[in-house]
C-alpha cells in the first residue's frame, strides 16, 4: 500500500498540491499518494489523532496554520517565530511542524534575483500570515533593508511583535508610493488582485524603478493587474507560482529526503493555470 500524504484546510477543492506532489512521487519512483482533505477547525483534533497512525506527512493551509500547532510534538524554531506551520512530518507517531512558506518564497526568487538577496532593499506590501512568513525568512537569511507598508499601520506593527522595530521599517502607503524608487524588490502579499478584486492594485506604481523586481504572491490570475502595470514600467516581474512550488518541494524533501524537479512542476502547473511564464 502506498504511503499517504495530504493537504488539509477549508476550502481545499481548488488546491493544486495533489497534482504537483503526485507528479513528484511518480517521477521519483516513490510509493506515495497525496490527497486534499477538507478539514475545518472543529474537526482538526480528531483528524490529528487519525493522522498519527495513518499518514506519513501533510501540508496545512488556511484556516489551520496556527491552530495546528497545539497538536504537534515539536515545532521548528523558524516556524515558532513565524507563528504558523504549513508542513508536518510524522516520525513514528510523533508530529514535527515546519514552515516552508517563507524559505520557499526566497528560493523561488532565484529565478529573477540579480544580486544576493541580503543586498536587496525590500518593500513588503501587507501584514498578514504570508507577509509574516516571508519577513522572518528574509531576516533569517540576513536581509538588512526591509520596509513594511499596509493600509492599517497597527496591523503592520502587530506583525513585528514589538521585537523587530529596530530591524524593520513601517511606512504608510502614501509614503511607500512616494519613495517606491528606493526599493529594489517589492513583494505584494495581499489578496488585492484576486477575485473579486481582479482590477484593483494595492499601491500606485508611478515612482517604480525600471530596475526593480516586482513579486506578487497571487498566481490566479496568472498575471495580476499589479504585475501588468509593473511590466509596463519595464520592471522584472514574478507571480506566486515559484513560491507555491518551492514550499511544496521543501515539504517533499522533508518527507522523502529527495528535492524534486521544480522546473517540470512549473511547466505542469503553468499549463493547468493557462498562463505564460512571468
Amino acid at each position: 500500500m502506498k504511503d499517504q500524504y495530504y493537504v488539509i484546510g477549508q476550502p481545499i477543492g481548488h488546491s493544486m498540491s495533489p497534482t504537483m506532489h503526485n507528479e513528484w512521487f511518480g517521477s521519483n519512483q516513490i510509493s506515495g499518494h497525496y490527497s486534499a482533505k477538507e478539514v475545518g477547525i472543529t474537526e482538526l483534533e480528531s483528524v490529528m489523532t487519525e493522522f498519527r497512525s495513518t499518514v506519513k506527512g501533510f501540508n496545512v493551509t488556511a484556516p489551520l496554520k496556527v491552530e495546528i500547532m497545539q497538536y504537534l510534538d515539536e515545532i521548528d524554531p523558524l516556524a515558532k517565530a513565524i507563528g504558523a506551520v504549513n508542513t508536518v512530518i510524522n516520525k513514528n507517531g510523533k508530529l514535527y511542524g515546519k514552515n516552508t512558506d517563507g524559505i520557499g518564497y526566497c528560493r523561488g526568487l532565484s529565478y529573477v534575483l540579480k544580486n544576493p538577496i541580503e543586498d536587496e532593499k525590500i518593500l513588503i506590501i501587507g501584514a498578514g500570515g504570508a507577509a509574516r512568513a516571508i519577513l522572518y525568512s528574509l531576516l533569517h537569511l540576513g536581509v538588512k533593508h526591509i520596509t513594511i507598508t499596509n493600509r492599517t499601520l497597527e496591523k503592520a506593527e502587530d506583525l513585528l511583535d514589538g521585537k523587530l522595530m529596530n530591524e524593520v521599517n513601517i511606512m504608510p502607503i502614501s509614503d511607500a508610493e512616494e519613495h517606491l524608487g528606493n526599493f529594489s524588490l517589492i513583494i505584494q502579499t495581499t489578496s488585492v488582485g484576486m477575485k473579486p478584486n481582479e482590477n484593483s492594485t494595492p499601491i500606485a506604481l508611478t515612482n517604480l524603478s525600471p530596475d526593480a523586481i516586482v513579486s506578487d504572491l497571487i498566481y490566479s490570475p496568472f498575471k495580476t493587474v499589479f504585475l501588468k502595470e509593473a511590466e509596463e514600467r519595464n520592471a522584472t516581474i514574478q507571480n506566486g507560482l515559484p513560491m507555491f512550488i518551492y514550499q511544496g518541494a521543501l515539504a517533499f524533501q522533508e518527507w522523502t529526503g529527495i528535492f524534486p524537479n521544480t522546473i517540470d512542476a512549473y511547466s505542469l502547473l503553468e499549463r493547468k493555470l493557462g498562463g505564460t511564464k512571468c
